[in-house]
C-alpha cells in the first residue's frame, strides 16, 4: 500500500487542522493505520492508531482529549483531527500502515508538516 498524506498548514495555537492520508489499492479495509510526528533533530514519536474496523482507536497521552482519529474506508482515508492546538505540535506528521497484530508499521508514507504558532 502507498500513503500519501496531505493536510499540513500553520494554525495559531488554540486552532484545530484536520490532515489526511490517502492509500493507494483495493485493500485499505485490511491494514490498522497510525499516526506519527516528528520534530528535526528528534525521535519520531506515536500519536495514535484507529484499527482496520475504525471501532478501536488508541491515543498517546500528550493527545488524548485533543486529537481525534478516523476512517473511511469507502474513501480509502484516515483523518487526524486536531482541536486545542499547541506550539508543541509542531512537528511534521506521519501515516503509517499496519497489517500485523501487534502494530509493525510495515508501510509509511510521506511527512505532512503541521505548524502551531504561538
Amino acid at each position: 500500500v502507498q500513503l500519501q498524506a496531505s493536510g499540513g498548514g500553520l494554525v495559531q495555537a488554540g486552532g484545530s487542522l484536520r490532515v489526511s492520508c490517502v492509500a493507494s489499492g483495493r485493500t485499505f479495509s485490511r491494514y490498522n493505520m497510525g499516526w506519527f510526528r516528528q520534530v528535526p533533530g528528534l525521535e519520531r514519536e506515536f500519536v495514535g492508531s484507529i484499527n482496520w474496523s475504525g471501532s478501536m482507536t488508541y491515543y498517546a497521552d500528550f493527545v488524548k482529549g485533543r486529537f481525534i482519529i478516523t476512517r473511511d474506508n469507502a474513501e480509502n482515508t484516515v483523518y487526524l483531527q486536531m482541536n486545542s492546538l499547541k506550539p508543541e505540535d509542531t512537528a511534521l506528521y506521519y501515516c503509517a500502515a499496519s497489517l500485523s497484530i501487534p502494530y509493525r508499521w510495515e508501510y509509511w508514507g510521506q511527512g505532512t508538516l503541521v505548524t502551531v504558532s504561538s
